[in-house]
């Protein structure tokens, strides 16, 4: 149980401000809670089961900075997908909440997926799979990324009361630019 807490302690506390959870906001403002969470969940237990599973060995077949450098181009198109989605509309109502669908699901879990291969919580899972069993690790680091999604989430569904779509959307814009600027540069 101590690779549980130490595991999901870990990768909440590294999420926090990081990049899933400006991507779960983001996409709590497109499609409905359930369909993120879902589409995300899925997509974090397969990802922190790969890394538990392979521990180490992903750093010595990938450099670090060609996850680096993949993950900056994935956030600029983040960010162009993100701008297109505000160019076309003129009022509040064409961006719309999309439905609960397996399309909806899919985008969210492989847009995420691709953002977190090279993530810091990814090679932290790695690590702690060396020291503890994988099954705890991938169980901790699931749990602790599940829930700084769900608050993610939920925050992006108050930010909405608050602002309006069209604004979060190109804050969220501007940041996947800068991200990936300072990915591709660092």
């Amino acid at each position: 149980m101590e690779a549980v807490f130490i595991a999901a302690a870990l990768v909440f506390v590294a999420e926090l401000g990081d990049k899933s959870q400006l991507m779960a906001m983001t996409f709590a403002t497109r499609f409905r809670a359930r369909t993120v969470i879902l589409g995300m969940g899925i997509a974090c237990a397969i990802i922190n089961l790969a890394s538990a599973l392979v521990g180490e060995a992903l750093g010595s077949f990938i450099p670090e900075h060609v996850l680096q450098v993949v993950a900056g181009v994935v956030f600029l198109v983040f960010a162009a997908i993100t701008a297109w989605s505000l160019l076309g509309s003129e009022d509040e109502e064409e961006i719309a909440v999309v439905p609960h669908s397996r399309r909806a699901l899919v985008t969210v879990g492989l847009a995420f997926t691709l953002a977190e291969l090279g993530d810091k919580t990814m090679f932290a899972t790695m690590t702690l799979a060396t020291q503890y069993s994988w099954v705890w690790v991938w169980v901790g680091s699931t749990a602790g990324m599940l829930l700084s999604i769900i608050l993610a989430v939920l925050l992006g569904k108050q930010i909405l009361k608050v602002l309006p779509v069209r604004a979060v959307h190109a804050v969220a814009a501007v940041l996947f630019a800068a991200l990936g600027i300072w990915l591709l540069l660092g």
